[in-house]
């Protein structure tokens, strides 16, 4: 196991450190200058260079936050935890600035601290994994069933030129399917041009799709190309198709089956030779049920169709569209990757996402700024994702899976007068019996009552339970271990 570097000039926090991590079974090696860490990183090698780096903030060796701009240039993929008694804003947002994986003040809680060291430990040993770059962004991504669909459906139209109408609520990714439409059809080589139906107010929205005449109306004071023309030999996509006004419909229709438009004031007809992809989010059967939408050409548009599947339809794809987006938000803010918690990823994965995909890469975004460590925690959320009711626990219960232990189970009042009156008994009884290690034995009781009623209510998700608990994955899978529950 790879040691735990610890730099403080305070020769008693280092010692409180150092047996703390001992009682963890956590190596350890201690330094009383950053020059000598400097050294000692340049003398290992790599395979025992150390898993976390945790650090004090001034020193008369000189400085934490020096030491962290060095060791990020020559060794960026390792995690260092910032301490410092001076708890200011500009030691925070230096810290956090400078790539420190958490920013600890003190005095600290040694269970708190300990618990921050293992995490770092357990991140460094998943980061190659976690923050290997991908060497080509796929323009699409997605595992679920429901996607592999799409693609299948987007490869079997690769040497098509039909119109395909695209469904799906906001945020599904629409206008990215209609691009690899283009991309992967015979008129890849012309252009893409896209028009949102319901972004251009109605009196300028025949303009901008059949170009105008000079002097056609007030303000036209020079013949301007549309965007079928701009599209000519290439695809023109019509976003929100269902928000186009009835009388554009009737043009749209004519173009669809002729072939040929005229712009606004104009005489002579144009030939169109444009693909055409629709999309919308409404239920377009309703819309030419109550008028809204016409009939033929909601035929002429529903050649081929291709229905998005809404975020929670696939749950699958929520991690790898996570890491990618919060790898895209680094890159275009200039700062290292942020790491999600398996807690925090379960918790995603349990979100309805009203926003779909677009949501998803908002909160990504969010969390690349927000969040106050390299490692994202269900804590560091945004208050939508954590506010909204999880999904059902699955039917088989901790007590199916292990009856027996079920059955073990310590109960304790919610009532808090009842539970102590009932800890203090426990205690007077077991202290007057001579029992040994009294301390011990009740609060291996108390904390096997405690994970069992968290695992009971997470229908035995171990991650989901720790989460609530508030502890650490690792701290769960520990004292499970200890108290015999597995």
């Amino acid at each position: 196991m790879k040691e735990i570097w610890l730099l403080d000039d305070d020769a008693s926090i280092r010692f409180v450190l150092e047996k703390a991590l001992a009682r963890e079974k956590l190596p350890t090696r201690s330094f009383v200058h950053p020059k000598e860490v400097l050294e000692a990183l340049g003398d290992v090698e790599p395979t025992r260079q150390p898993s976390v780096l945790v650090s004090d903030i001034r020193m008369p060796g000189g400085s934490g936050l020096d030491l962290l701009a060095k060791i990020k240039v020559q060794y960026p993929l390792l995690p260092v935890i910032i301490m410092t008694a001076f708890s200011d804003l500009d030691s925070a947002v230096s810290a956090f600035q400078g790539g420190a994986f958490e920013y600890l003040p003190k005095p600290f809680d040694v269970p708190r601290a300990v618990e921050l060291i293992q995490r770092a430990v357990s991140e460094s040993e998943r980061e190659s994994d976690t923050t290997a770059s991908v060497p080509s962004t796929p323009e699409m991504m997605g595992q679920a069933p429901a996607m592999q669909d799409v693609f299948r459906a987007i490869g079997r139209l690769s040497q098509s030129n039909v119109n395909v109408l695209i469904t799906g609520e906001s945020g599904t990714g629409k206008e990215l399917v209609a691009h690899a439409l283009h991309k992967h059809s015979p008129r890849a080589s012309g252009v893409f041009v896209a028009i949102n139906a319901a972004a251009i107010p109605k009196d300028l929205l025949e303009s901008e799709l059949f170009g105008h005449e000079k002097g056609s109306f007030t303000g036209a004071q020079a013949t301007r190309r549309g965007r079928f023309e701009q599209a000519e030999g290439g695809t023109l996509f019509l976003d929100e198709i269902g928000d186009m006004p009835l009388e554009l419909q009737t043009r749209l229709l004519r173009v669809l089956s002729d072939g040929h438009f005229y712009r606004v004031g104009g005489t002579s007809a144009i030939k169109a030779n444009v693909r055409v992809i629709a999309a919308t989010h409404q239920d377009l059967e309703r819309r030419v049920k109550h008028g809204g939408f016409r009939e033929d050409l909601f035929h002429r548009l529903n050649v081929i169709r291709l229905r998005l599947p809404p975020l929670r339809e696939r749950s699958l794809d929520i991690p790898m569209l996570t890491q990618h987006f919060l790898q895209v938000s680094a890159k275009q803010l200039g700062v290292d990757a942020k790491r999600i918690s398996e807690s925090a990823l379960e918790m995603l994965t349990h979100f309805a996402f009203p926003g779909n995909v677009r949501q998803l890469e908002n909160i990504c975004h969010w969390l690349t700024v927000m969040a106050p460590g390299q490692l994202i925690e269900t804590k560091d959320l945004p208050p939508e994702v954590l506010a909204a009711p999880l999904k059902p626990a699955p039917e088989r219960s901790v007590e199916e899976n292990n009856p027996q232990q079920a059955q073990k189970t310590v109960s304790l009042s919610a009532d808090s007068s009842t539970w102590e009156e009932s800890v203090q008994a426990l205690t007077l009884q077991m202290m007057q019996a001579k029992t040994p290690d009294v301390w011990e034995a009740l609060c291996k009781r108390f904390e096997t009552a405690m994970i069992q009623a968290a695992l009971l209510h997470t229908g035995g998700r171990k991650v989901e339970a720790a989460a609530q608990l508030g502890m650490g994955r690792n701290t769960m899978t520990r004292k499970i271990q200890e108290l015999g529950l597995e």
